[in-house]
């Protein structure tokens, strides 16, 4: 399937409502999955996206849905979301939402690295969730055909994948059949504001009355945010991905391993990445937030390479506007999907470290490489919150390259949220303030 593009044809034009019980801005699987699950619980909601219906990070990331290696905080909400994407095809009566409980390995070759997973092992035994440690010969034997010097692993069974092209705009379809209205290629420019709190927003094609907005515009949410006078910490990196051609299917989990992770695709292929390289164009952010990103930056094992000018359009480039009314066109409008080229840097490791690990991948060749925007906050943790100086605006971004897996969860969530019902789950550590309210900067798994 092509990958989704400002060339991709229009399959959502519903005309703009008079008013609704909320409007949710980006159609992600964040945003969507919102829109899904106020859908079901009555409320009129109007979902608008500036360009296509996953057509940036949603439709990019690796299919993994994922619980091993998350934020102790976290894994209560990734857990529910595992158990909601492994109904969301039955549901939605939508097959492309299938999800395939294949597991995933996390391979080590050096000790250092296996008692990173031992301890995380203790936070997996708190949840009750089936994660356990694997002894060299028993990661050998999880992942056939991948090449290394194992001292061990860690795997978790529960653990999946489904197909990210095709699993969101299945689940807006779903969405839209019961009763959610879609709007594609149509950007919010602000928000309409009345005593202190949302009274609606202004699209570009007109305005919308609704006392809850739902800001889920991933890469883009951080300027939004700030048009709106709230100061929202979230930094933009690129990872490169590729697929290879069909393969022999050898029952291998979803797997990471140093400098290379891969799961295997609907189509026969496997989706491949080095994993540890992401790339950050700096912009006027980038200084303003940079003491924020430290520990993170100290903690991650990620290499980070810097590129000081950002191409035209993209979030944060030199140039671009940080202010504007709802009469002007805004950023959103002339990126309508971001769509970053391949880095060179991560297709050469990628070449080189697909015959190391998995040569027989490399006999089947690569097919395709693409690049996505990933949204990254201070500690990697997103925001799922209520913004407390403007009530009515609720965030649900800042991912940090964990969205395709927790959003069916975050979803449920934001929308329990915004409709003022019990969301089940301590939300403090996904709050707005944490990083203006004086409190240490705990950065979770990335």
């Amino acid at each position: 399937m092509p990958m989704i593009t400002e060339a991709t044809p229009v399959a959502h034009a519903d005309p703009l409502p008079e008013a609704v019980d909320v409007v949710v801005i980006g159609a992600g699987i964040i945003g969507t999955a919102t829109a899904w699950f106020l859908g079901q619980r009555g409320a009129k909601v109007a979902l608008f996206e500036k360009g296509r219906v996953a057509g940036e990070q949603s439709s990019r990331n690796w299919g993994w849905v994922r619980q091993q290696g998350r934020d102790r905080d976290e894994l209560p909400i990734v857990m529910e979301s595992n158990r909601i994407w492994r109904k969301l095809a039955t549901e939605t009566g939508e097959k492309d939402l299938a999800f395939a409980g294949c597991g995933l390995a996390y391979l080590a070759e050096d000790e250092r690295a296996l008692a990173k997973y031992a301890e995380w092992h203790e936070v997996a035994r708190e949840h009750q969730l089936d994660t356990r440690m694997l002894s060299p010969a028993e990661a050998r034997a999880a992942c056939p055909g991948l090449e290394g010097q194992w001292v061990g692993g860690m795997l978790t069974p529960s653990d999946g994948r489904a197909e990210p092209f095709v699993a969101v705009p299945a689940l807006a379809r779903a969405a839209r059949r019961i009763g959610v209205s879609i709007t594609e290629d149509c950007a919010v420019r602000a928000l309409e504001t009345s005593a202190g709190r949302v009274a609606g927003v202004h699209t570009e094609r007109g305005p919308v009355r609704a006392d809850r907005v739902v800001l889920a515009g991933g890469a883009w949410s951080t300027y939004f945010a700030r048009n709106a006078g709230i100061d929202l910490p979230q930094l933009v990196v690129r990872s490169t991905v590729g697929r290879t051609h069909p393969a022999a299917d050898r029952r291998l989990p979803n797997v990471s391993a140093p400098g290379f992770a891969t799961n295997r695709r609907a189509d026969g292929g496997h989706t491949v990445t080095t994993g540890d390289l992401v790339e950050h164009y700096v912009c006027a952010r980038s200084f303003r937030d940079l003491t924020k990103f430290v520990r993170l930056l100290r903690k991650s094992a990620r290499d980070l390479r810097l590129s000081l000018k950002p191409p035209a359009g993209y979030p944060g480039a030199w140039g671009s506007g940080v202010r504007w009314s709802a009469d002007e066109v805004t950023p959103f409008e002339r990126m309508r999907v971001l769509n970053p080229p391949p880095s060179p840097e991560g297709q050469r490791r990628l070449m080189k470290r697909l015959p190391v690990r998995a040569p027989w991948l490399a006999e089947a060749g690569i097919a395709e490489t693409w690049a996505g925007m990933i949204d990254v906050t201070p500690d990697a943790v997103p925001y799922i919150c209520e913004a407390p100086s403007l009530p009515g605006l609720f965030i649900g971004t800042g991912m940090s390259g964990h969205g395709f897996g927790i959003g069916p969860g975050v979803g449920r969530v934001l929308a329990d949220l915004a409709l003022g019902r019990p969301t089940g789950f301590d939300l403090s550590r996904f709050r707005f303030e944490r990083f203006a309210d004086g409190s240490p900067i705990v950065p979770g798994p990335y």
